[in-house]
């Protein structure tokens, strides 16, 4: 048999219960926000590592091209560059190539059919390395056969894109092919 307990000693008042609620509602919220901003948090990074995923895709496009080039002519000035690049393993003919930036994507032209590339981008400024670094090539008429050693693209890529900046690629170039006398 249970016995009454003796006054003032029968459990928890109102006010120590209220006062208890009232600690634990200030802890929940507590959590509750910290667990908010760790997802806005891992939000706004998996944003920003797509968006850097998307800009290493571009930059490997471009670096495969200029890795496959042909026999022909690299033209080019500041804002866009086009030359001709070989399909290795597909025995197909050569394919003309171009990039430029028009209402704020980065485009690859292949064969007359322009293809998306990376969006958000400002500009892009294209220049051109055979001993120093000229801003289009070819530099003269008598070199108009001739490749440079190196290409450099600078992307200027915008802020709201979630990674404003500039992403500079440089990709040497393989040494032309000889043509016989």
């Amino acid at each position: 048999m249970t016995r009454p307990a003796p006054d003032g000693e029968g459990g928890f008042t109102l006010i120590e219960l209220m006062i208890s609620l009232g600690l634990f509602a200030l802890i929940a919220v507590a959590g509750v926000t910290l667990v908010d901003s760790i997802l806005s948090v891992q939000g706004r990074t998996e944003k920003r590592l797509d968006r850097i995923a998307e800009v290493q895709r571009a930059m490997f496009v471009v670096d495969s091209d200029f890795d496959q080039l042909a026999a022909g002519r690299v033209q080019g000035d500041g804002s866009q560059v086009t030359f001709t690049r070989a399909s290795p393993g597909l025995g197909g003919p050569p394919i003309a190539v171009s990039y430029r930036v028009a209402d704020g994507m980065f485009i690859r032209t292949v064969a007359g059919q322009p293809q998306r590339v990376l969006t958000g981008v400002e500009r892009a400024r294209w220049r051109y390395f055979d001993g120093g670094w000229l801003d289009s090539w070819p530099p003269d008429q008598e070199r108009v056969d001739t490749w440079p050693r190196a290409v450099v693209v600078d992307l200027t890529i915008d802020a709201p894109s979630g990674m404003g900046g500039t992403v500079r690629r440089v990709v040497t170039l393989p040494i032309p092919p000889s043509v016989a006398p």
